[in-house]
């Protein structure tokens, strides 16, 4: 899987925006690296994104120019990599389908996952760090199912989410759930709508019923708000390069958007959550062209 690369003309602008003040901040601009996937360390101090395979580090703030962070032994990466809650590492899904573990400051990494032959495409870790959550696929032409491992790579389990493709599993800042989204209800292909299940297992309940496809939904360390990606009706998956929104609602009440964010984007702008530890601001990427 190669790592994407920028069309001509096309920039990625890494942005930061402030849900109180309603303030949009583009921190760099790059008409080279297509940069992907936003984290926030857990410091505040900056920012982590992927690009050309590799991952880089940034302050959150205008004119800012990301680092590269030097590993060895990790094969190129996507855009699904999550900061373990304790602040010194971060997990990584790498082009090789396994799942990595390295330190922030860079250096030698280790694998968690052990299964070859299989996608892990990492998009959440427990508020205690002991437990990953993942996209597991044997190929992509089957659905993606819910799945969780120790972050050791121990006791790998697939959760019961019903039947279609599922995405972008994280868990709440309590730990009681799992937010993803999921074709569960869909009657057509690729209606993705946004659910959550209990951590430990049970029913998977529906978030949101909307006619739009509706991607990553991300959850505000104090539990309070969340944001997701809503592609236009019709959209197959999550692909790059479409008229998106960005929507922040309150988890008390999804069906009611607080604000709407309009922007060219999809595939790399929100992969993974991206709020930084304030619950005010989050990270995004968009990909303007001309």
């Amino acid at each position: 899987m190669p790592y994407r690369t920028l069309a001509p003309g096309q920039t990625a602008r890494i942005h930061v925006h402030d849900v109180e003040a309603g303030e949009d901040v583009v921190v760099h601009e790059d008409a080279e690296i297509l940069f992907e996937a936003p984290n926030w360390s857990v410091d505040g101090r900056s920012l982590l994104v992927n690009g050309h395979g590799e991952l880089w580090s940034l302050r959150p703030e205008a004119g800012s120019a990301p680092e590269r962070i030097r590993f060895r032994g990790l094969p190129a990466i996507n855009n699904d990599h999550v900061l373990d809650p304790a602040g010194g590492d971060v997990f990584l899904s790498a082009d090789d389908g396994h799942i990595y573990r390295g330190p922030l400051s860079g250096g030698e990494v280790s694998r968690v996952t052990t299964e070859d032959g299989v996608w892990h495409f990492l998009h959440g870790v427990s508020p205690d760090g002991r437990t990953l959550a993942y996209v597991r696929m044997r190929s992509f032409d089957e659905p993606g199912l819910l799945a969780v491992v120790g972050s050791d790579g121990s006791g790998e389990t697939v959760v019961d989410t019903g039947p279609g493709h599922i995405d972008g599993p994280e868990w709440s800042p309590d730990g009681r759930w799992i937010y993803f989204n999921t074709e569960r209800w869909a009657d057509r292909t690729g209606h993705a709508q946004l659910a959550r299940v209990p951590s430990g297992g049970g029913e998977t309940e529906r978030l949101l019923e909307s006619g739009t496809v509706d991607w990553f939904p991300h959850l505000s360390p104090d539990g309070r708000l969340a944001v997701y990606l809503e592609f236009p009706a019709g959209t197959v998956g999550h692909p790059a390069d479409l008229p998106v929104t960005l929507v922040v609602v309150e988890v008390a009440d999804w069906s009611t958007p607080l604000e709407r964010i309009a922007v060219p984007g999809g595939q790399g702008t929100i992969n993974v959550n991206s709020w930084a530890r304030d619950s005010r601001r989050f990270a995004y990427v968009s990909y303007p062209n001309g």
